[in-house]
């Protein structure tokens, strides 16, 4: 449960994929990041299906434990850089960065799941892992727009807004999550030492 859960903080990057950024390209820039937002939001997605099959092809022999630490710190890193202001190139750095790291760690969590799921209860554990998704969704839906209204106004010239605020709070709520999997990680791969040797 520690697992699944501690992965909340760094997953409300996806939330914010549909829920912040849409609003945050459409009102902190003008020219070609507000005109086509679009493209810029769907970035991530297109970029997921192409590099999610190589990296996980170039560390199929990693720990599976410790892609998840890397990959939720390179996922969560990257959001410090928009703390720096709307531009076209932060904009470009954090979504390459973001998906890299994405790719690193998300095809990793179930499989971890799985591992560490007892004996016939492999199933229940699989839909167990899928509960956070949704979780996360909520709860990053309650505190989005209060953020958006506050940081990133709409009818506001981008000049008066305060996004880097918004985006650095964005930043630490993230990073929580490799953190919490590095304090955690000889109690995690004791009990799956433990496990695997019973």
């Amino acid at each position: 449960m520690f697992f699944i859960f501690i992965l909340i903080p760094v997953q409300t990057l996806f939330a914010h994929n549909w829920l912040t950024l849409p609003q945050y390209f459409n009102r902190a820039f003008t020219g070609v990041v507000s005109e086509n937002f679009e493209f810029f939001v769907n970035f991530n997605p297109i970029l997921i299906f192409i590099l999610t099959p190589m990296v996980a092809a170039l560390t199929m022999k990693s720990d599976t434990y410790k892609m998840m630490i890397i990959g939720t710190f390179v996922m969560a890193s990257p959001t410090f850089i928009l703390a720096l202001g709307p531009s076209i190139y932060t904009v470009f750095a954090y979504l390459v960065i973001m998906t890299i790291g994405e790719a690193m760690w998300q095809p990793r969590f179930l499989q971890w799941v799985a591992e560490i799921a007892p004996k016939e209860m492999t199933g229940i554990y699989m839909g167990i892992g899928q509960f956070p998704w949704f979780l996360t969704k909520v709860i990053t839906s309650l505190y989005s727009g209060w953020f958006l209204m506050h940081y990133c106004p709409s009818g506001v010239p981008p000049s008066q807004m305060n996004t880097e605020s918004m985006w650095f709070i964005y930043g630490c709520i993230a990073i929580v999550s490799p953190i919490g999997l590095i304090l955690g990680r000889t109690w995690m791969k004791k009990d799956f030492k433990t496990k695997h040797e019973g």
